[in-house]
C-alpha cells in the first residue's frame, strides 16, 4: 500500500496552536524546508510500494526529514527520536502542522524504511540537495561539471580483529546457539577457553611470542572440538542443518585463516562483509571496513564544497578501476556531462570510459599540463577536508548500520547530511544580509534631525 502523504490543510484548532504560529518564520530549518521540492520527493520515493491492500507507510516527507536531519546533526536513532519530541522546528521540518507530544513512529521504523529504500532511491536526497543549492543561488550547474574524485574507507563499528579474540568469539557463539536448539555437547570450554585468551593477550603484551602461540593454538584447538561436536550431533538432527550452516561457515573460515595468507578473510563474525584496506597511513595503516568513493566540484561554490556524488565499493578495487563506473554515475547524477576529472596518483593506469579517457587528468603526471590543469592540481586537496567533515560530523566515520546494504546507505545519507548542512549555513548567511539591506534602507529612509 501507498503511504498516505501529508498536505497543509490550514485547520486551526481550539486546544492546539499551529506550528507556524509558534517558530519563528525566518529559521535556517523553516527556510530549509520551503526550500526542498517535497512532491517530488514522494514521487520518487512512492515508486516502491504498491497498490495491494494493507497498513499504509509512514508519510514521505516524515522519514525522509528524519534521514536529513539524523545525519545533519550526526544523532543517533534513539537520540533523534528524543529529540523530535522536543524541537517544534524538527517536526515542522518533518511536515507536522500541530506540536506532538509523542512519536508518530516506532524507531525500528526508520531501520525498516533505509532498508526499503536502498541505496539507489537515497540518491534522490543527494541530488534533491544539489537541487537546492542550485535553486537558492549557492552553486551553479556549471560547477559541478568539473570534479575532484578521491577514495576514503568508511570504517565499520567492530572491535580491532585478532585472531585469538576471533576464535573465542566463534566458539562462544557455537555453545550459545546450541544451548537454544537444545544440542547437547560433550563440552563447551567456556571457563578454559576465557583462561587462555586472557593468558594469549598477556603474553602477547608482554611480547613472549612463544607462550602466545601455544595459548592461541589451544584456542584453535577447542574451537575445533566444539565445530565436530555440532557436526556430529546435526546428523541425528536434519531440522538445525541450515540453523547452524552459517555460524559453522564462519567458524570454520576463522579456524583455518592465517595471519598472512591472501584472499578474503572473517575480521568480524558480526559483519562478515568488513574488508582490511591500507591507505598508506603513518598513523593507521590498515583501516577496517569499505572502500567509497568521493567527488566534489573542482572549484567551490558558492555555498561551499558540495559533495556531488558518493558510492560504497565493496571488494576493495583498485581506484584507478573504479573510474568506469563511477563517472557515469556522477553523470547520472549532477544530469550533465562531466568537462574535467582531477585525481590524485592512485588513481594511474584507470578504466575510465573511452570517451572520458582523456578528460581525466591523475596528479603526477607530466604531459599536456596547461596552466588550467596545473590550477586545477593545485586544488585537487579540496575533496580532503570533505571526506574529514563526512566523517567527523556526518557518521561516515563509524558505520553502525549492518550488512553490504548499510555500508551504502550510511556513504549516501551521509553525503546528504553534509549537503543540507552546507545549505543551513548559506540560508542563515542571506537572512543576515536582509537584515542588513533592510537596516541600511530604513537608517536612509529616517529624516535628518537639525539642531
Amino acid at each position: 500500500m501507498r503511504p498516505k502523504e501529508r498536505r497543509e490543510i490550514g485547520q486551526t484548532d481550539l486546544f492546539r496552536a499551529r506550528l507556524d504560529q509558534i517558530v519563528d518564520p525566518t529559521h535556517v530549518l523553516v527556510r530549509l524546508a520551503r526550500t526542498i521540492d517535497w512532491r517530488f520527493l514522494e514521487g520518487r520515493f512512492g515508486s516502491v510500494y504498491d497498490d495491494d491492500p494493507g497498513r499504509p507507510p509512514l508519510p514521505t516527507r516524515l522519514m525522509a526529514g528524519l534521514a536529513i536531519l539524523k545525519h545533519m546533526h550526526d544523532l543517533s536513532d534513539e537520540v533523534l527520536c528524543e529529540r523530535w519530541v522536543e524541537n517544534p522546528y524538527f517536526q515542522l521540518f518533518c511536515g507536522e502542522e500541530f506540536f506532538q507530544h509523542q512519536l508518530p513512529f516506532d524507531r525500528s521504523s526508520m531501520t525498516r524504511w533505509r532498508q526499503r529504500m536502498g541505496e539507489d532511491k537515497l540518491m534522490v536526497l543527494l541530488q534533491e540537495s544539489l537541487s537546492v543549492a542550485t535553486r537558492s543561488g549557492a552553486a551553479k550547474p556549471a560547477d559541478f561539471r568539473q570534479v575532484i574524485i578521491d577514495t576514503t574507507v568508511q570504517e565499520k563499528a567492530v572491535t580491532f580483529p585478532t585472531d585469538a579474540k576471533l576464535m573465542h568469539r566463534a566458539r562462544e557463539r557455537l555453545v550459545r546457539l546450541a544451548k537454544e536448539k537444545g544440542v547437547r555437547l560433550r563440552q563447551s570450554y567456556a571457563r578454559v577457553g576465557k583462561i587462555a585468551l586472557i593468558q594469549h593477550q598477556r603474553y602477547a603484551h608482554a611480547k613472549q611470542f612463544k607462550r602466545a602461540n601455544k595459548a592461541l593454538r589451544r584456542l584453535r584447538t577447542m574451537l575445533g572440538r566444539v565445530i565436530r561436536d555440532i557436526t556430529r550431533r546435526l546428523a541425528h538432527r536434519p531440522d538445525l542443518a541450515e540453523v547452524f550452516a552459517l555460524p559453522l561457515s564462519l567458524a570454520r573460515r576463522v579456524r583455518d585463516q592465517r595471519q598472512r595468507e591472501r584472499g578474503r578473510k572473517i575480521y568480524s563474525l558480526h559483519a562478515p562483509e568488513v574488508e582490511c584496506i591500507g591507505k598508506g597511513k603513518a598513523h593507521k595503516p590498515y583501516e577496517f571496513g569499505v572502500k567509497v568513493s568521493v567527488a566534489t566540484p573542482l572549484n567551490r561554490c558558492r555555498g561551499g564544497q558540495f559533495v556531488a556524488h558518493v558510492r560504497a565499493l565493496p571488494g576493495s578495487p583498485y581506484d584507478g578501476h573504479t573510474l568506469a563506473t563511477v563517472i557515469p554515475q556522477i553523470e547520472q547524477t549532477i544530469g550533465a556531462n562531466l568537462e574535467r576529472i582531477v585525481t590524485d596518483a592512485g588513481y594511474k593506469g584507470h578504466h575510465a570510459p573511452k570517451e572520458k579517457r582523456f578528460q581525466v587528468y591523475v596528479a603526477g603526471q607530466k604531459r599536456g599540463l596547461s596552466p588550467a590543469i596545473k590550477r586545477a592540481f593545485r586544488r585537487r586537496s579540496a575533496v580532503e577536508p570533505v571526506i574529514g567533515h563526512l566523517k567527523n560530523e556526518h557518521r561516515m566515520g563509524r558505520n553502525h548500520l549492518a550488512h553490504s546494504a548499510g555500508d551504502a546507505i550510511n556513504a549516501v545519507l551521509a553525503a546528504v547530511g553534509y549537503n543540507f548542512r552546507l545549505l543551513l549555513k548559506w540560508l542563515a548567511l542571506l537572512c543576515a544580509l536582509i537584515r542588513v539591506m533592510l537596516a541600511s534602507a530604513s537608517r536612509r529612509s529616517l529624516p535628518i534631525q537639525t539642531a
